[in-house]
């Protein structure tokens, strides 16, 4: 999540603190309690939320896939272009998501990337959208199944499965936009190191993981589910997140077999092409090829933002892709670009970024960050990466790479 992921870590809506919690709190003192609410009143069991799309049966031929080293969407297996709308869930106009996915089938981009997380430690005013709330004061937290809630999720799945576009959806940000991992932590305790061992912060995260999945576990417009937004954890051995990531994805597989399951990881932590630089390094936690070879684990997937890795020359996006690409050849996985971007300049190295991409075995997508437009309320967030649909950057970046692919 390119707003949110930097070194000096910026927002779209406004700039948030990313820095890890030093301070742990034993989360022994506090009991984890979950329910599920149609903000503002009815209080409603998880399970009882109704899967979107449609059956299992007409619906199972039109679950995308992994074919080989390539995506199979709509029994087309090939190369798929597509980009990050991460406050697509966020708009409360339907009109503005219809427009957004409309213009996304119109461009040929066929995958994207939304937020399905949106935690908040206390109710916001009336109309702001969450989707999570947890509350310091009970020990609780509480689903929004709501109108300004997790509905307005409903609204994008439905609207994806109208105009064919699928959708890759995390369910947690590493990051401290819209609440990430913090928010658990600012209610149960301990720090974001913490978080991927905590047993308490576990099972509420594996909570919402299960209300999510239950209500699209059968729709066709799930690309696939996402374990988080660049999960890192700075300091730890590499196992921490590897376990981690082993245990999630053979839950949500346990949950919902139709989709396929991936990390949402930047991609540190690799041997392959190392020139020793900060990206390559483990000292984020993540060792890239130890992830992707966790059973549940679909395909891989990587992010690429030179500036904010402190990376001065930006042919090294190249041999980041590549050396990407050569792990998940190695382990019989496709590999998605999944967000990359240079700011504020849109048609240089970035399209070579997007051929080498293209013409390296073991790559099956790329999705740019990020997507925009004119929105009912206004243009969309602009991080300095933001691609307006229909300028002469967006001919350049998405029209003219879809029409090579």
């Amino acid at each position: 999540m390119r707003s949110f992921s930097s070194v000096a870590v910026l927002s779209a809506i406004g700039a948030a603190s990313a820095q890890v919690a030093t301070s742990p709190v034993p989360s022994s003192t506090f009991s984890t309690a979950i329910s599920s609410t149609a903000h503002p009143s009815s209080t409603v069991p998880v399970a009882s939320s109704t899967p979107l799309g449609t059956s299992q049966s007409t619906a199972s031929s039109s679950f995308a896939k992994v074919d080989g080293l390539k995506f199979n969407i709509d029994g087309e297996s090939k190369y798929f272009a597509g980009t990050n709308s991460y406050w697509l869930p966020f708009q409360t106009n339907n009109a503005d998501v219809d427009s957004v996915l409309k213009n996304l089938k119109k461009s040929g981009l066929k995958i994207l990337r939304v937020w399905g997380f949106n935690d908040v430690n206390a109710v916001p005013e009336d109309g702001k959208v969450y989707f999570q709330l947890h509350d310091k004061a009970t020990g609780k937290t509480t689903i929004n199944t709501g109108a300004d809630g997790l509905k307005r999720l409903d609204y994008v799945v439905s609207a994806a499965e109208k105009y064919g576009i699928k959708l890759i959806i995390p369910f947690v940000n590493f990051w401290d936009d819209y609440g990430g991992m913090n928010a658990y932590v600012t209610a149960y305790g301990g720090s974001k190191t913490d978080w991927y061992t905590d047993k308490k912060m576990q099972s509420v995260y594996q909570a919402y993981i299960k209300a999510v999945v239950s209500r699209y576990k059968t729709s066709s417009a799930i690309f696939a589910w996402e374990l988080g937004n660049e999960p890192r954890c700075p300091g730890c051995e590499t196992d921490v997140i590897a376990n981690w990531v082993a245990k999630t994805s053979a839950y949500i597989k346990s949950l919902d077999s139709n989709h396929m399951v991936t990390t949402g990881e930047e991609g540190m932590g690799l041997t392959p092409g190392s020139d020793g630089s900060y990206p390559y390094t483990h000292k984020e936690g993540s060792d890239f090829a130890k992830n992707l070879a966790a059973p549940d684990i679909d395909f891989g997937v990587f992010h690429l933002y030179v500036a904010d890795w402190g990376i001065k020359d930006n042919e090294f996006g190249n041999q980041w892709i590549e050396s990407h690409a050569k792990i998940c050849d190695e382990a019989g996985k496709p590999c998605m670009f999944e967000e990359y971007g240079i700011k504020n300049d849109h048609c240089s190295d970035s399209l070579k970024w997007q051929k080498t991409a293209l013409s390296t075995p073991g790559n099956a997508a790329d999705l740019f960050w990020q997507y925009g437009q004119k929105l009912s309320t206004g243009p969309s967030p602009n991080d300095d990466y933001t691609i307006y649909y229909g300028t002469d950057d967006w001919k350049c970046t998405v029209t003219d790479h879809v029409s090579e692919i």
